[in-house]
């Protein structure tokens, strides 16, 4: 028996809802091109700060960068210790027309379960939950 077995429920948000309210931003079309096989989704601030293409700078579209969020992913997967839940992987994001290495940037990704306990996986910032 767990502490929390007959307590009530005061409030639920479901990862449908947070796709639906925009926080999650649904890349599994994509993740399933680079060969994840279980749902993913970002959250609005890794889309925003990585996906999107800052105004003026030139050399860079959405499909690009999101791939790039992706296939670094799929990497940081098959390098992880079996059973590792929660992965820290870095990538070279471009937000400038500066000419240099763009910086690399740490994503956070997260295994868990979904609205129904199936797996699903969420990429974040590095101090997102």
């Amino acid at each position: 028996m767990s502490l929390f077995d007959d307590a009530e429920i005061i409030s639920v948000y479901t990862r449908a809802q947070a796709l639906e309210d925009g926080v999650l931003v649904d890349v599994s079309k994509v993740a399933r091109e680079a060969g994840i096989t279980y749902p993913v989704a970002v959250t609005r601030s890794v889309w925003g700060q990585y996906v999107e293409v800052p105004a003026g700078v030139i050399g860079q579209d959405e499909a690009g960068r999101l791939w790039d969020v992706v296939w670094m992913l799929r990497h940081a997967i098959r390098s992880a210790k079996a059973g590792q839940d929660t992965i820290l992987y870095k990538l070279h994001v471009r937000n400038d027309n500066r000419e240099r290495t763009p910086p690399l940037v740490t994503l956070k990704s997260v295994c868990g379960p979904g609205d129904e306990g199936e797996p699903v996986i969420t990429v974040c910032m590095p101090d997102e939950d």
